[in-house]
C-alpha cells in the first residue's frame, strides 16, 4: 500500500467519526443550524426586512419568511450582484454561480466563502465516506477526471463570476492536482464536442482511476474513447475502480454504462447544485444519499402536491415521513432564505436521514390529474430495459393532448435505443404496469379509458445530443428534461425520430 493510500484511509477514518456525530444527532444538528444562520444575517437588509431579531423558532421563521424561487428573492440578488454589501448576508459573496434560469434569464446564486468551503468538503467527504466503507484506497494513486465547465472566471462588481463546476476546479487540493485530468488548457475549451474530443486524446493512454461527471456527458465521453480505442473502456482503464455522477438518476443508464465499461464499477451519487451540496450516497450496500445537516444549510419540506396551495405546510427533518414526495426548501449560509430548490426528494430511510430525488417540482405530467413524476418513469425504463436486454442512451416523456382521429390522449415516451428489445409490445406493457402499479391516478385513467396505453416514438441515433445542440446547451452541467407538462421538448426531438 503506498503512503498516499494510507493516509487517505487515516483521514477517511477521522471523517467518519466527525460524520457520526452530526448524523446520530439530526434535530439537534438542524436547530444549531438555524440558529447560525438567523443570528449571523441579524443585520442585513434582508434580515431586517423580515425582522430575525424576533424570530426564536421555526414557527417564527415561517410567519415571517415566504417560500421563495429565484425569481421572487431577485430584487434582493440584484442589489448583491450591483456590489451592495450586506444584503443576504454579511459582505459581498466570494463568486455567482451563473446558471441559466426560465423566465429570469441569467440566474446569479450567490457563494460566499463559508458555503463553498462547505460544498468542497462535501465532495471530497463523499470519496473519504467510501474509502473508510470499503477499504478501497487504492485508486487515489491513480489519475481523475472530472467532466465540467470551463474554470475561466469573469468579475461582476468585484465578485468572480463564473459556472460551479468551474468554481469548483479551482478548490481541487494539492495531494490531488497532479492526478487530474483533463489539463488546465482542455478544461477551458468552450465547444462540448471539440473538449471532450481533446480529452478522449489526453485521457486515452493514462491510468484512470475515478471519472466523475453527469451520466449523459460521461457517456458520450466513454463512447468515443471506444470508437478511438476499439477498446471497452473498462480495459482501456484496468485500474478504473470508481465512478461518481450527480444531476440525474444513473439508474437509467447503468446498463449502457457497463456495457461500454465491459464490467462493473462501485459509483457515489451526489446531489450538488449551485445553491449548495446536500446529500451524498454513504453505502454501497444501500439506496439513497445522507442528506448533509451540518453543512450550513437549513432545510423544510412542503409535500409536493400541497405545494401548489395557498399556504402550504412547511416542517422541517423532524416531522418528514418516509416515501412521501417532498419539494425541498432550503436556508443556506450563502443568503438563500426559504429558497425552493425545485427538485423533489423522498426520504427512504430516517435513521439516519437518507433521501432519493424524485424529480422537480415543475417537472411532471399530470395534464390529466395524473401527476407522473421522474421517479415513476424512471424506475418503469429501468425495468422494462432489464425484463427486455434493451439498452437506452436517453428518453424523455410528454403528453399527447390531441393525438389525430378518435384517439384517447396518451404519453409519449421519446426513447434513442442504444439497442431495441426484441418485443417493443412487451417493452411497451412492462413501462405501462409499471407506471400504472406505481401511480393509482395514472392507473384509473387507464382503467377507465380517459388515456390508451403509452406510446414509444425511436429517436435516432445521437438524436438527443443533435437536439440539446440545436437549442444551445450540449455538454457541461445541461441535461434533457425527463418529463413535461407541455410538448416543448417532444416538438424539439420531432426532426430526430426515426
Amino acid at each position: 500500500m503506498s503512503i498516499k493510500s494510507l493516509g487517505a484511509k487515516i483521514f477517511a477514518k477521522r471523517i467518519a467519526k466527525q460524520t457520526a456525530k452530526w448524523r446520530d444527532n439530526p434535530i439537534v444538528t438542524q436547530e444549531k443550524v438555524f440558529r447560525q444562520l438567523i443570528e449571523k444575517a441579524n443585520a442585513t437588509k434582508f434580515g431586517v426586512d423580515h425582522s430575525f431579531s424576533k424570530i426564536k423558532s421555526h414557527e417564527d421563521f415561517v410567519k415571517k419568511v415566504p417560500i421563495r424561487d429565484y425569481e421572487a428573492l431577485k430584487s434582493y440578488v440584484d442589489e448583491v450582484v450591483a456590489g451592495k454589501e450586506d444584503i443576504l448576508w454579511p459582505g459581498k459573496p466570494v463568486y455567482f454561480a451563473k446558471t441559466s434560469g426560465t423566465t429570469s434569464g441569467a440566474k446569479y446564486i450567490p457563494i460566499t466563502d463559508t458555503s463553498i468551503k462547505h460544498q468542497v468538503n462535501a465532495s471530497r467527504n463523499a470519496i473519504l465516506n467510501y474509502i473508510d466503507e470499503t477499504g478501497n484506497a487504492d485508486f487515489v494513486t491513480g489519475r481523475m477526471i472530472f467532466l465540467q465547465g470551463s474554470p475561466e472566471l469573469t468579475e461582476k462588481n468585484g465578485v468572480k463570476l463564473g459556472r460551479l463546476s468551474g468554481i469548483s476546479a479551482h478548490y481541487v487540493p494539492n495531494y490531488l492536482q497532479k492526478n487530474r485530468l483533463p489539463s488546465w488548457e482542455t478544461n477551458c475549451i468552450d465547444d462540448w464536442e471539440t473538449k471532450v474530443n481533446t480529452i478522449v486524446d489526453e485521457t486515452m493512454n493514462e491510468d484512470m482511476t475515478v471519472i466523475a461527471g453527469i451520466p449523459s456527458w460521461v457517456q458520450m465521453y466513454f463512447e468515443k474513447l471506444e470508437n478511438k480505442s476499439g477498446k471497452k473502456v473498462g480495459d482501456l482503464f484496468r485500474n478504473f475502480q470508481l465512478f461518481i455522477y450527480g444531476g440525474v438518476n444513473y439508474e437509467p443508464y447503468r446498463a449502457k454504462f457497463e456495457g461500454l465499461i465491459g464490467r462493473k464499477v462501485d459509483s457515489i451519487e451526489l446531489f450538488p447544485a449551485s445553491e449548495g451540496f446536500f446529500a451524498y450516497q454513504d453505502s454501497q450496500k444501500e439506496k439513497g444519499m445522507l442528506l448533509l445537516l451540518n453543512s450550513g444549510i437549513f432545510y423544510e419540506f412542503v409535500k409536493a402536491d400541497e405545494f401548489f396551495e395557498e399556504n402550504p405546510k412547511r416542517i422541517t427533518v423532524k416531522d418528514v415521513e418516509l416515501n412521501v414526495n417532498y419539494a425541498m426548501i432550503i436556508s443556506t449560509d450563502a443568503g438563500l432564505w426559504a429558497y425552493n430548490l425545485g427538485d423533489t426528494v423522498q426520504f427512504i430511510s430516517l435513521q439516519p436521514y437518507k433521501i432519493i430525488v424524485s424529480g422537480r417540482i415543475k417537472h411532471f405530467i399530470s395534464a390529466f390529474g395524473e401527476h407522473v413524476i421522474a421517479k415513476e418513469v424512471e424506475e418503469a425504463m429501468q425495468l422494462a430495459v432489464k425484463e427486455t436486454g434493451a439498452s437506452i442512451n436517453e428518453f424523455t416523456v410528454a403528453p399527447q393532448i390531441t393525438p389525430e382521429g378518435n384517439e384517447l390522449p396518451y404519453h409519449e415516451w421519446l426513447i434513442e435505443f442504444e439497442k431495441e428489445p426484441s418485443e417493443m409490445t412487451r417493452f411497451i406493457e412492462i413501462l405501462d404496469n409499471s407506471l400504472q402499479k406505481q401511480n393509482s391516478y395514472y392507473f384509473d385513467l387507464i382503467v377507465g379509458k380517459v388515456l390508451q396505453t403509452l406510446k414509444v416514438t425511436s429517436i435516432k441515433e445521437g438524436g438527443f445530443n443533435a437536439y440539446m445542440k440545436s437549442i444551445g446547451k450540449l455538454g457541461g452541467q445541461n441535461k434533457i428534461q425527463r418529463l413535461a407538462n407541455d410538448r416543448k421538448v417532444a416538438d424539439g426531438l420531432s426532426a430526430f425520430r426515426k
